[in-house]
């Protein structure tokens, strides 16, 4: 018994470490030679300040490394955490480039482009992240009902952290308090919280610092990171709770929002 419950610290221990020292080493990578170009990922903060995306690219890699090689999983469950944290990260990036001047933000103003006819990067991010979600949930998951709902959680999750990035240190400063309790859960979601938690401590003092944002890259990886967390811990009842104060949290996305700019 005591072997076990050592291989299951030593387990969370590895993932935290890894995404932390994965995450660390990509920042510094991005830093000496961005791709396209410095100036592409260039961007000003709240306060006019020049800062860089390096971080959402540096913590989407270390999430999605550190989830998929922690010890002890199943590959279903690697496999998931790869997809859901890469696409999140890809899509979140994809709009942190392409969607930069894009004064559009919230759901209903890039689905009403769309209705108009026009794909905007938020869309592509809506589906995108939705999809993968799901495609996620339908790994973790063997009823059709819990696979709803819990792709719903992984891109509710991802939404919900993007909400919190308004002001320097808000959504890396979420996902650890979010995070955290995850570490003492059993099974997967024990290695699944301690992922996203070590990235994000990884670049928390640069974000603090404004040297750096997580942009909606990092935002969207860590949060899906969280989401699979909690499906791999949860059954129905609880994927239903979760779900469904997701929802209402995207429903308020505005209120959420100005509400972390005020902490």
């Amino acid at each position: 018994m005591v072997a076990v419950a050592g291989s299951r610290v030593l387990g969370r221990i590895s993932a935290l470490l890894g995404a932390a020292g994965a995450t660390r080493a990509t920042y510094t990578a991005l830093r000496k030679r961005p791709p396209g170009g410095a100036v592409l990922w260039e961007r000003k903060n709240y306060a006019g300040r020049i800062v860089h995306l390096h971080a959402g690219l540096a913590t989407a890699t270390g999430t999605a490394l550190a989830a998929a090689t922690a010890p002890g999983l199943p590959a279903r469950t690697r496999t998931a955490a790869a997809l859901a944290v890469l696409a999140a990260g890809g899509c979140g990036a994809y709009d942190d480039v392409v969607g930069a001047d894009d004064p559009r933000r919230g759901f209903r103003a890039h689905l009403s482009a769309l209705r108009d006819g026009e794909v905007t990067t938020g869309t592509v991010k809506l589906f995108g992240i939705g999809a993968a979600g799901l495609a996620a949930g339908a790994l973790l998951k063997e009823r059709p009902a819990d696979k709803l709902l819990a792709g719903v959680v992984i891109a509710g999750s991802a939404h919900l952290v993007n909400l919190l990035d308004v002001r320097p240190g808000r959504a890396a400063g979420a996902v650890l308090a979010l995070g955290a309790p995850g570490l003492l859960r059993r099974g997967p979601a024990g290695p699944l919280s301690a992922a996203p938690v070590g990235a994000a401590a990884a670049v928390l003092g640069d974000d603090l610092g404004e040297r750096t944002m997580i942009g909606d890259a990092g935002a969207h990886a860590l949060g899906a990171a969280l989401g699979l967390a909690i499906v791999t811990g949860n059954g129905r009842r609880g994927l239903a709770a979760h779900a469904a104060g997701l929802i209402a949290a995207a429903a308020a996305g505005d209120r959420v929002s100005r509400a972390a700019v005020a902490i």
